[in-house]
């Protein structure tokens, strides 16, 4: 592959991901809304509890879906053996790892350390979304310290 094309296919592969993350982030938004509706403190924790859980494995699939986008990427144009090293070496790349145990044959390099780059840019995304809701409960449990009512 030349390095206009690599470039090309690697900025493609950046949109698709960040839409699929800023699609996923609105959708976790909507459901964690739908928490704050509970009126006694109890139920504010229970629901907290359940709605970080929610947030943290929404992010995980997330993050694995855009894993996945790549590794198919590789294995569409053939880079590795088989889905398996694609899927590692994707994996391994987008967390920014990188063991060099596998990597791009020589024309498609590129496209690897834009993954990279991709994925530490949508996993600090992901960590500044996380905190965000994280701090949001802990408004609403204060607020609800203060309401002594039954």
């Amino acid at each position: 592959m030349t390095l206009v094309s690599q470039l090309l296919l690697a900025t493609l592969l950046v949109a698709l991901t960040v839409i699929v993350h800023l699609t996923g982030l609105a959708v976790l938004l909507a459901v964690l809304r739908r928490y704050r509706r509970a009126a006694r403190r109890f139920l504010v924790v229970v629901l907290n509890g359940a709605a970080i859980l929610v947030a943290a494995f929404g992010l995980f699939a997330l993050h694995s879906i855009e894993i996945w986008i790549w590794a198919g990427l590789y294995e569409w144009l053939g880079a590795f053996p088989d889905f398996e090293h694609a899927l590692y070496f994707s994996t391994s790349t987008y967390v920014t790892i990188g063991y060099g145990d596998v990597v791009l044959p020589a024309g498609m390099r590129i496209l690897g350390a834009i993954e990279g780059a991709s994925g530490i840019i949508l996993i600090g995304w992901s960590t500044a979304f996380f905190f965000s809701i994280v701090d949001r409960m802990k408004l609403l449990e204060r607020h609800f310290e203060g309401d002594h009512s039954p």
